[in-house]
């Protein structure tokens, strides 16, 4: 299950498309370009177990590099294409990257990046170029369209940041069969939702994410096709699926709340018949929000629980959710168990941590502190959420791991923010926390205690704001910010965050929108 093996059966069929450009790759294409690549990255020394980097938005090259790197052996880490230069530069060092592909869309990020890879021996620039980077499509088009020869799986490492505030890369044993050994979420995708190579999978997030990466690769593994959006727009989602007959697609809750906000004669317009599953994850639904599109769309809304990190997964479908509203599901990889702080498992309806055993096995990479601090002594591990079973083995989220802000599905984590604002000379202290959001779930807002307290108002707010944006990627970026005299801390130092979001979310039955 590669696209090796397809160009041989199907060459002429559409692995994937380009909603927005209307630019077609079928399998030939893939196969060939994947290997151009793949012997590139062999002759600049290359070998099992080395790791590239790229930071692209969704480009019709972005699947031609993850499979270059996953039939080398490589490890692979796609890189936001919203980071800064230096958030990005981190995680290029850290992977340990010997290759970095970008393109001319992200110039200005690679401008500021060429002097801060040291351990980078190939630059190359799609769609463009500038000092200090080739030009990717003359540096391909010098290797041939045939496979290396040593072929073998790779694996993606991707970021999700810590706690902290610096990201930490999601580190998996590379597979050991032989090439074209299917992943573990294709064999997810075929149990669970009827992928075959028949399924059309309409993919309308970043690429970078984990599930839209994830589940891409696993539909191109069975020769089926991918509809890429470049970005999400409701009416043109819409529209999508009735054009291509789209069979299968993943969302975020907010791209629901998008799409029910539209006009009844407009959602009426399109023709999503032909859909057979809709998946869900990375944020919690609100119930009424699933309840109008199972109502929309019928019981074709599956949901499931996960982390990058892989180390369980739970899943629901429609009719288990209607029974069990709100739940994400009982578990399908991995033994769960809700745990208290005293590592005493708590009975049903009783919140605890979320632990995993007997799950995927993975580590935090660089950080033997961290990937240690996710286990107990019994081996089981967790992503640090808190919730609750039922009595029939349904699992319940109610609170966030460490604080984290999941605002339209993306992971927040509110430490850089106050890492950078904390700085600023007008800020005495500061919190940043997740607020409700009707249309993203959770915003994210900074409480400030001001050295003076009469300069607060909107002109600080305007001013904090800019100066968080000059040094983050926006999304983490507080939308607002609000003032008072002092902020709640143990004389140990020691800050009661809860107690700041408990007044922003009273009236909330969780602490997640």
């Amino acid at each position: 299950m590669y696209p090796g093996e397809h160009a041989r059966t199907i060459p002429d069929k559409t692995a994937y498309l380009m909603a927005g450009s209307g630019e077609v790759v079928t399998y030939r294409q893939l196969d060939e370009r994947s290997n151009q690549l793949a012997n590139l990255l062999r002759a600049a020394g290359l070998r099992r177990g080395d790791s590239i980097a790229f930071m692209l938005e969704n480009h019709p090259r972005f699947f031609e590099i993850c499979w270059a790197a996953q039939r080398s052996g490589l490890y692979y880490t796609a890189i936001s294409s919203r980071l800064t230069a230096a958030e990005a530069s981190y995680i290029v060092g850290d992977c340990g990257a010997k290759v970095f592909i970008t393109s001319a869309y992200k110039r200005d990020v690679a401008e500021a990046l060429v002097d801060e890879m040291p351990g980078v021996e190939v630059r190359l620039m799609i769609d463009g170029v500038i000092e200090g980077f080739e030009p990717y499509e003359d540096a391909v088009a010098a290797h041939p369209t045939t496979p290396i020869d040593d072929e073998s799986e790779g694996a993606d490492m991707l970021y999700s940041s810590g706690t902290t505030g610096r990201p930490k890369g999601v580190k998996v044993p590379l597979p050991e069969g032989p090439i074209g050994t299917p992943s573990s979420v294709t064999a997810l995708g075929q149990l669970l939702y009827g992928f075959t190579a028949d399924t059309v999978y309409l993919s309308p997030a970043p690429m970078y994410h984990a599930a839209p990466l994830r589940f891409c690769m696993a539909v191109l593994r069975l020769g089926a096709t991918v509809i890429a959006m470049e970005r999400f727009d409701p009416v043109e989602y819409l529209r999508l699926i009735g054009e291509h007959r789209v069979t299968h697609t993943q969302v975020v809750p907010t791209m629901f709340v998008r799409m029910l906000k539209l006009d009844e004669a407009e959602r009426a317009r399109h023709d999503t018949s032909s859909l057979e599953v809709c998946i869900h994850a990375a944020a919690p639904c609100p119930v009424p929000v699933k309840e109008q599109m199972i109502e929309w769309w019928g019981p074709k809304i599956f949901e499931y629980y996960a982390g990058t990190e892989g180390n369980g997964f739970c899943a629901i479908t429609s009719e288990e959710w209607l029974e069990h509203k709100g739940s994400v599901g009982r578990p399908l990889v991995g033994e769960l168990h809700i745990v208290d702080d005293e590592g005493q498992e708590r009975p049903p309806g009783e919140p605890g941590t979320i632990y995993f055993g007997n799950g995927g096995q993975f580590e935090y990479h660089n950080d033997p502190e961290k990937t240690a601090s996710s286990r107990d002594e019994r081996g089981w591990s967790t992503l640090g959420d808190i919730g609750y079973v039922d009595e029939d083995g349904f699992l319940y989220l109610t609170d966030r791991k460490a604080y984290m802000i999941i605002s339209g599905g993306v992971n927040i984590y509110p430490q850089e923010a106050e890492n950078v604002l904390t700085m600023h000379p007008a800020v005495m202290d500061v919190a940043v926390i997740g607020v409700p959001n009707d249309d993203f779930g959770e915003e994210v807002k900074a409480v400030v205690q001001p050295v003076d307290m009469a300069a607060a108002g909107p002109g600080l707010e305007r001013e904090l704001l800019a100066f968080c944006k000059e040094q983050l990627a926006d999304y983490k970026c507080p939308r607002s910010v609000d003032f008072q005299d002092e902020l709640p801390r143990h004389p140990t130092g020691k800050l009661y965050k809860r107690l700041l979001r408990d007044r922003y979310w009273e009236g909330h039955e969780t602490k997640i929108a």
